[in-house]
């Protein structure tokens, strides 16, 4: 299998303008698009900020081929039931195009928006722990009962069930053993952003050390589940890494960059729309010519 080439389209615009945005990353010939799902997010907090189930869904009437995602969701705002029931119709919609990329969530403003205290990071891996599973059996069965500690479920209904089979693929983004565990067993695929830590002050080769180190410890899981680890896509969402927007600065700078990571095993790479006076400015000419010719490149 070649390389992937994704992008992330933030979800900023109004959606008369928001539409082109979307249509052209299907013209340019992207494997997917996903958007944050997030309630406002870092330095676009003051700004316009949409739902991502709503900007999914127009855009799965907008676009034709392209897969659609959530990059990525997290239980701080959200519970599998009403998620799942949204997912089904959102892969109805899609005619079967929806990946559901999906973790633990931060510390940012969707923590304490609902009015409660952040949870510790123990407590996003417990909540996540019982998420991803009760959402897999959701998406899987016409009706389900469960009672855990922080979720529950009496006679959750969901016929149809998705259009894929047996259901709409997860992304799982983990660093730590226990979202790792997550991903061996209900994952389709694997999302990193490589080491946080490494962002401020790390270099580029400390962080492929770093992402190779998660990659060994994602191979022991997989091994632990009894799952080969090459069965589980992996993807890098670019732009948190020390290089952050040096990949797409010109054609080759990205080659090399996506051609490092494919070495550690990376089937799709995940680059941000270009958004003007933000951390994800781009020359959108270059961004261009990267989505229509790096595929080709890496071979």
């Amino acid at each position: 299998m070649g390389m992937r080439l994704s992008t992330v389209i933030l979800p900023i615009y109004r959606w008369g303008e928001g539409q082109k945005v979307w249509q052209r990353a299907e013209d340019l010939g992207f494997h997917a698009s996903y958007t944050y799902d997030h309630l406002s997010w870092r330095s676009f907090r003051d700004g316009p900020w949409f739902g991502a189930v709503p900007t999914l869904t127009a855009a799965a009437t907008a676009t034709q081929s392209m897969r659609l995602g959530t990059l990525v969701t997290s239980p701080n705002f959200r519970h599998p039931v009403t998620l799942a029931k949204e997912l089904i119709s959102l892969d109805d919609i899609s005619g079967g195009r929806i990946t559901l990329g999906i973790g633990a969530g931060g510390t940012g403003f969707d923590a304490t928006a609902l009015g409660q205290e952040p949870w510790t990071p123990r407590e996003r891996a417990d909540r996540l722990a019982e998420f991803v599973p009760l959402l897999d059996r959701l998406l899987t069965e016409g009706a389900v009962s469960y009672k855990g500690d922080h979720y529950s479920a009496h006679e959750a209904r969901n016929v149809p069930g998705c259009v894929q089979r047996p259901r709409l693929p997860f992304a799982v983004a983990a660093t730590g053993p226990r979202g790792l565990r997550l991903a061996a067993r209900h994952g389709q695929a694997w999302v990193t952003t490589g080491d946080p830590k490494l962002y401020e002050t790390g270099t580029p080769e400390q962080s492929v050390q770093a992402i190779r180190g998660q990659i060994e410890k994602l191979g022991k899981a997989c091994v632990d589940a009894g799952r080969d680890v090459t069965t589980l896509d992996k993807i890098l969402l670019t732009g948190f890494t020390p290089d952050r927007g040096r990949p797409l600065e010109s054609l080759d700078a990205f080659v090399d960059f996506a051609g490092q990571h494919r070495e550690l095993g990376f089937t799709e790479i995940v680059v941000h729309w270009p958004v003007p006076d933000s951390d994800f400015a781009a020359d959108e000419a270059v961004f261009e010519r990267i989505a229509r010719e790096a595929v080709a490149q890496l071979g």
